[in-house]
């Protein structure tokens, strides 16, 4: 099967527009070929569905387990408390202690509003 989607609309038999696939036999003129491109529509909903609800079960069962979904933070809490502290009591400039960690200054701006 073609691995480009093509959505396929009630509306379309209206205006008369059929899709006839160049590699599979799939001719949407004929009430055949109506029915099996229909059946693999339905075929490849139900597999994005399966997918999705897989992809939940392992979400839920990760954060149960106790892992940490998503990317780990640019610093560790040391150094979140100290980049904090050089630009809040001591007053450094935020552009300063961000190039000096290694992180973006809005990445170091985010920590410190949480700070607050």
């Amino acid at each position: 099967m073609a691995s480009a989607r093509v959505p396929y609309h009630p509306d379309w038999r209206k205006r008369q527009v059929d899709f006839q696939s160049l590699t599979e036999n799939i001719d949407t003129t004929s009430a055949g070929g109506r029915l099996v491109f229909h059946l693999l529509a339905s075929m490849a909903e139900f597999e994005r569905c399966l997918i999705r609800e897989r992809t939940c079960a392992r979400l839920v069962a990760a954060r149960a387990r106790g892992q940490r979904l998503g990317r780990r933070p640019s610093l560790g809490d040391a150094e979140r408390r100290s980049a904090c502290n050089a630009v809040i009591v001591e007053g450094e400039d935020v552009l300063e202690v961000a190039r000096r960690y290694g992180v973006h200054p809005r990445t170091l701006a985010r920590y410190i509003e949480r700070t607050r």
